[in-house]
Formats: C-alpha cells, structure tokens, sequence
C-alpha cells in the first residue's frame, strides 16, 4: 500500500446519498482477484452508455475529475453487500479517500484494510463540499484533519491501528510480519 500522511487534492463531488457497492463497481466485474484494471470499471453503470460509450455528463467523464484524489460522496456511501472489489476500483481510479457524513461499516473496514482512507465530516463541512465541487482540500491523517479552502479545518475519527498502518503503507498482515523479531524473541523466551 502507498502511505498517506497528506494528501492535497480538488475534490470530486458524487451528491447522490446510499451510493451502494454494486453502483461502486457492478456485480459482473468481480470475478478478477486482482486490483488493476478495476478503475475502468468504477461506476461503470454510471459512467458509459449501453454500447460502453463514456457518458459526457457524468462527473468521473469530465476534465475537471482527472487527477483528483478526493470523492465527496452523499449520505451512506457503500452501504450494500460487502465486496472489497469497492475499495479496490476506487483506488485503481486514483481516489486516495472518500469523504461523507456516513460511510458504511463494512465498505469503511474493507477501505482502512486497503489504503483508502474514509473520511466522515459534521454535515456543515459536508455540505460546503458538496456546493464547492473542485474544492483543493488537505487531508491530513497525522493530525486527522480535513481542511478547506476557507481555512476551516475539521477533525475525522480513524482508530489508531487503522492511521498507523494507512501512514505507514501496511496492511494488517505486513503490520504482523514487522513484529516478527519481537515474536521470535517472545517464543524463545517462553521455550
């Protein structure tokens, strides 16, 4: 995974609330068990017309969205069945987090698990972003702090496992495999 510490980015704003995983990445795309290529796929029922055409209208279709790491999403983002393949296409987007007032629990997990980084605001700060889509934001996982243009800045919960392994770029496995001298050292001292 890539460490997160800071990430400076416009925002792309999806307003619709109860955006759920199926509408993240369709039910027909989750036959791979790899992570590449998953991003051409992202709202795909959204994103391209019924020959595969791209969509002119929709927001991940415009200019304005390329090279943007930040997706301000409605109320309930993921909510829906718990494919981790979610997480996956948002991150083969480019998307390095998501920002909402509500995030659902097992698509937050399966985000933390994968180097993307759940963002939940106080509803003001959420609708200032969702009227100011473009918006350059700083997300700061070191200090857990969203700040606005405005200068405003708000904090966001993250437990503390989930923060250290997002700033250092490990999974919960790469995190065991770090502590494999103190738990050799543990075993020799208990034999």
């Amino acid at each position: 995974m890539t460490p997160i510490k800071k990430i400076h980015s416009r925002t792309v704003v999806m307003p619709s609330s109860n955006i759920d995983t199926d509408q993240i990445i369709p039910g027909r795309f989750l036959t791979t068990t790899t992570k590449q290529g998953l991003g051409k796929q992202l709202f795909a029922d959204w994103r391209y017309d019924a020959s595969g055409q791209p969509k002119p209208d929709f927001v991940l279709n415009q200019p304005a969205a390329q090279g943007c790491e930040v997706l301000v999403a409605g109320r309930n983002i993921g909510c829906g069945s718990s494919r981790e393949h979610a997480p996956w296409a948002l991150l083969d987007y480019g998307f390095r987090a998501v920002v909402s007032t509500e995030i659902a629990d097992i698509f937050r997990s399966n985000s933390l698990k994968n180097g993307l980084l759940p963002v939940i605001v106080d509803e003001t700060t959420h609708q200032w972003l969702l009227a100011n889509p473009g918006a350059q934001v700083t997300v700061d996982l070191e200090s857990c702090t969203l700040a606005l243009p405005t200068g405003v800045a708000v904090r966001f919960p993250i437990d503390a496992f989930s923060r250290y392994c997002l700033m250092n770029g490990v999974d919960e496995l790469g995190y065991l495999q770090s502590q494999e001298s103190a738990i050799a050292a543990y075993e020799r001292a208990r034999a």
